[in-house]
């Protein structure tokens, strides 16, 4: 009952989150008392959010890293490094986005979260490749929201309808720049999380394996393509757009398509 309630707790708040993130992107309220609604809701939502992954996730045999605790586990980094973010960078539209995706899996941890159950074994290598390769997931969704963000402004732009939504972005070369940001710091996290892998984990290329640690590999390569084409090239707009949604669908394919297959249809 508890866990329940304060699952409700969490979703409101980041819903109220979302919602002021709205009114200060329409200016259906005066956007300064909107943003700063939007982090108290966000601040209090993750903190609530916080202690449910803690006790769904961190058990006495390991880590529950079952499909949707994994999901609430990654949507809730998502909202601390987007919080985080917020003191030093003009981070708090990405909050349109990741606020209802956080809602949504912690809903979905709260139901279903013990299904296909998933225990590793705590252990402090195993533990840095873990934080390592959720946290390298968790900001290179950031980057993928931002270049959501972007698509819509090019879009705006482009017919020369740049709306109220449009007007509360910043400009469109720091949505550029704020992205490439994101990748890098997201490039250079998954870069060590394949290198702890590659040290602490015994058999990267084991059959329940194989399948994630490739795509892995193939996102890597993505997101380093992406950041040399932008290095050499200057590639901006719609091909970075691309590259980047590309580069997470293939990361979310290695890592939520393996578990989606093996725990939920096979049930393994």
């Amino acid at each position: 009952m508890v866990h329940t309630l304060l699952t409700l707790i969490a979703i409101a708040l980041y819903l109220g989150a979302a919602a002021a993130v709205v009114a200060r992107l329409t200016r259906r309220a005066d956007p300064n008392d909107s943003e700063r609604l939007a982090l108290a809701a966000g601040w209090g939502g993750m903190l609530v959010h916080g202690f449910l992954v803690w006790r769904e996730t961190w058990t006495v045999d390991g880590l529950n890293l079952a499909f949707f605790n994994a999901a609430s586990l990654i949507g809730w980094i998502m909202v601390l490094m987007l919080l985080l973010g917020t003191l030093r960078r003009p981070l708090v539209s990405l909050g349109l986005l990741v606020f209802p995706l956080a809602a949504f899996v912690a809903l979905l941890a709260s139901l279903f979260g013990v299904t296909g159950a998933t225990r590793v074994p705590i252990g402090a290598a195993l533990d840095v490749h873990v934080l390592l390769s959720v946290a390298a997931y968790s900001v290179l969704g950031l980057a993928t929201a931002q270049a959501m963000l972007l698509a819509v402004q090019e879009r705006q732009l482009r017919t020369r309808q740049p709306g109220g939504f449009i007007r509360m972005l910043p400009a469109l070369q720091s949505m550029e720049s704020l992205l490439f940001q994101l990748v890098g710091t997201g490039f250079l996290l998954l870069s060590l999380a394949l290198a702890s892998g590659w040290m602490f984990v015994e058999d990267l290329f084991a059959q329940s394996l194989v399948h994630k640690t490739s795509l892995s590999v193939l996102a890597w390569i993505i997101f380093g393509v992406l950041l040399v084409g932008r290095w050499s090239a200057g590639w901006r707009g719609q091909t970075a757009i691309r590259w980047t949604l590309g580069g997470f669908v293939t990361l979310a394919l290695a890592y939520f398509g393996s578990k989606l297959v093996l725990e939920l249809i096979l049930a393994r």
